[in-house]
């Protein structure tokens, strides 16, 4: 199974503030939903609260201590028993979404990030971690200038673990 990170991140590598998003980038949700579509997804449970619902057309799986139950999706109390449930199930793709914590839990587990990078400065109390070049290849990068959709310019950049 392909474990990888999902994650959209300014310039400083912030990700989030008082658990939302730092903006609104539709061109990253689609690509989101391109790349995470028919899959299992894992996030903590401030995620999930974020979102508010599960995401359709994705196995959706969360991470908490307290919540023992969510309707319409699993809940483990350790990334390690949500990796196991996804093989079990049979999953080719398991795609972690968030928070900073889990991001940081899941890093060592991955081969695989997809990093859109905004090219702003935002107000964040939420951090991605930076890749080490020794350890992370750059092997696909596109360039969206902002338009009339995206107030800001970003990259949508594929790492791969060397």
């Amino acid at each position: 199974m392909e474990i990888a990170i999902v994650v959209a991140a300014d310039q400083n590598n912030g990700i989030g503030n008082e658990n939302q998003l730092l903006c609104h980038l539709p061109n990253d949700l689609k690509y989101f939903k391109r790349v995470t579509s028919g899959h299992a997804i894992l996030m903590g449970r401030k995620t999930y609260d974020s979102i508010g619902k599960p995401l359709p057309n994705r196995s959706n799986l969360v991470l908490s201590q307290n919540i023992k139950f969510i309707e319409g999706c699993e809940v483990f109390t350790e990334i390690k028993l949500a990796l196991s449930y996804a093989e079990e199930k049979g999953f080719t793709h398991l795609f972690i979404i968030g928070g900073d914590s889990i991001y940081k839990q899941a890093l060592p587990l991955c081969n695989t990030v997809y990093l859109t990078r905004i090219h702003h400065s935002f107000k964040a109390d939420a951090f991605f971690v930076e890749l080490p070049e020794k350890d992370w290849k750059l092997d696909a990068s596109e360039y969206f200038e902002q338009d009339e959709k995206n107030a800001h310019s970003h990259t949508f950049e594929v790492w791969h673990r060397r």
